[in-house]
């Protein structure tokens, strides 16, 4: 009993005890005091008269006789010359080991991890942080967040997936919508959000959010930016984005307490298939367990809550739901396309390094200059993919991609039948590509005429020279206006005879 700490209202109960003439002995049988601490405590009393009649003594009063001091912690003089420096960190909710480490590196601080923790944890009692509950009206607000979800491991490919959880918690009822994600992308999110209101039967009149980098592209206290693409979102569904602070999640305790719930009460000892799989199964356990408990701080149904009082209060859908489109800056590169999401598309040649705004919906993609739409693709969802408008390119590009084989034999043919011949023996060549080259041959009929140039190429092929150049000679030196020269024909010996040219028969080589 000697280290038995007592309560003023102890104190006051066996002095009372005194004053109706009870002894030590009695009092400590009672099991109210010790008879030494009953000693001492009477004469206590007997000095400061409290044992005669008149009102007992306040509790304030007898903590001075009986409160026990506080003893200063000697250590905490080694944190003194650092007491602004360590309490602005502390303000910024830095932690005490990162505090610890910031004092021997930068101050040369000697004193042990401990010291730190102890001035910490008088900073904590001499300056209490005090909170208070947030309170919502039902319809008015839900609460948005991800959290980190299960490896997925899909039975059918073999391949495992890292998932998140996308949890909207109605701030009134506690009715919720969870829904398994593969990735926090801006159009994961806005579709997940559609999905959201479409479980619940309407829309809330606010939003309160982190600051994902899919719905803010800058986190701010007081001027945050939104992402274009969830504040059309916003506009077409008719609810208010309200980001919390930066490092301040607490504003949204309700779905970050709902992550945690999954996580402990839905996660655990479950084995999924695949990512529709484990989104099936948690679809049946919200609308089962969770939403049919009894929930810790309402004491009532999140589903009872939600079907009774706040969905009658939601704001209703839109007849049409509004397009739900991704938007980014890209930059239109030197090869006429920009990239969004490792796919390829083209855009007017004329904004070669230009900034482009790039919209992109479930089926199309449309890019933007100044207001402008200068070009629309269909959306590819497979990486690597290329959708070209053949305008869009260069005028050199398009007429190298315009005037194929094809094209360059059917132009050959309208001008004339040894213009033709020569470009099919180009195009027979096994070994060079000479398309550039026939491209050039037919261009060749604009500047000096197709009969020209038809009679050229029946003199390169006179002489067995079908070449571009030989073409070009030709034509600039007026040559194909001259009668072709036969070539001189020698008079062939006996042994050559019915033979190749430079053939020759073994037995009269011999000889």
């Amino acid at each position: 009993m000697s280290n038995r700490r007592f309560e003023m209202y102890q104190y006051r109960q066996v002095i009372c005890r005194m004053r109706l003439g009870e002894t030590d002995r009695r009092i400590a049988k009672a099991g109210l005091m010790g008879r030494r601490k009953a000693a001492a405590l009477r004469e206590i009393a007997r000095e400061q008269g409290w044992l005669r009649d008149g009102p007992l003594p306040e509790d304030s009063h007898l903590a001075a006789f009986f409160q026990p001091k506080r003893k200063i912690n000697p250590q905490a003089s080694l944190l003194l010359p650092y007491e602004k420096q360590v309490k602005d960190w502390w303000e910024q909710g830095i932690q005490g080991t990162t505090i610890h480490k910031a004092l021997i590196r930068n101050h040369g601080f000697t004193g042990s991890y401990s010291s730190v923790r102890r001035f910490l944890q008088r900073l904590e009692r001499a300056h209490p942080k005090a909170t208070t509950v947030l309170e919502f009206e039902p319809g008015e607000a839900a609460q948005v967040d991800f959290g980190a979800g299960p490896r997925i491991i899909d039975v059918f490919t073999g391949k495992e997936t890292s998932t998140w959880f996308f949890v909207m918690t109605l701030a009134w009822s506690r009715h919720f919508y969870a829904e398994i994600v593969t990735n926090q992308k801006v159009e994961t999110w806005l579709g997940c959000h559609r999905r959201a209101f479409e479980f619940f039967g309407g829309v809330p009149r606010k939003l309160i959010i982190d600051n994902p980098k899919c719905a803010i592209t800058k986190a701010c206290f007081r001027d945050p930016e939104v992402q274009r693409s969830y504040g059309e979102c916003a506009e077409g569904y008719g609810f208010l984005i309200s980001p919390c602070p930066p490092r301040d999640p607490k504003k949204k305790g309700r779905v970050e307490s709902g992550v945690k719930y999954i996580k402990r009460g839905f996660l655990p000892l479950r084995d999924f298939r695949s990512v529709s799989d484990a989104n099936r199964q948690l679809r049946a356990w919200t609308l089962g367990e969770a939403g049919n408990r009894i929930h810790g701080t309402t004491q009532q149904r999140p589903l009872s809550q939600f079907a009774e009082t706040e969905k009658l209060l939601l704001q209703p859908l839109p007849d049409v739901p509004p397009e739900l489109a991704a938007w980014a800056k890209v930059k239109l590169h030197g090869n006429c396309h920009v990239q969004f999401e490792k796919a390829f598309y083209s855009a007017p040649f004329r904004l070669v390094r230009r900034q482009l705004w790039l919209k992109a919906t479930e089926t199309t993609v449309k890019l933007f200059h100044d207001l402008e739409l200068v070009a629309i693709h269909p959306r590819l969802r497979r990486a690597g993919l290329r959708s070209t408008v053949d305008e869009h390119l260069p005028p050199e590009a398009i007429a190298y991609k315009m005037q194929d084989p094809q094209w360059c034999l059917k132009r050959a043919g309208r001008i004339g039948a040894h213009c033709k011949e020569l470009i099919e023996i180009l195009f027979a060549d096994r070994v060079l590509d000479n398309l550039r080259a026939a491209q050039g041959i037919i261009s060749l009929g604009k500047r000096f005429g197709e009969k020209r140039l038809e009679a050229a190429c029946k003199r390169a092929l006179d002489y067995d020279n079908p070449r571009y150049r030989t073409v070009k000679i030709i034509l600039n030196k007026g040559l194909d206006q001259e009668p072709t020269e036969p070539m001189p024909a020698e008079p062939l010996g006996e042994p050559y005879r019915g033979k190749g040219r430079f053939s020759r028969d073994l037995g009269n080589l011999l000889q």
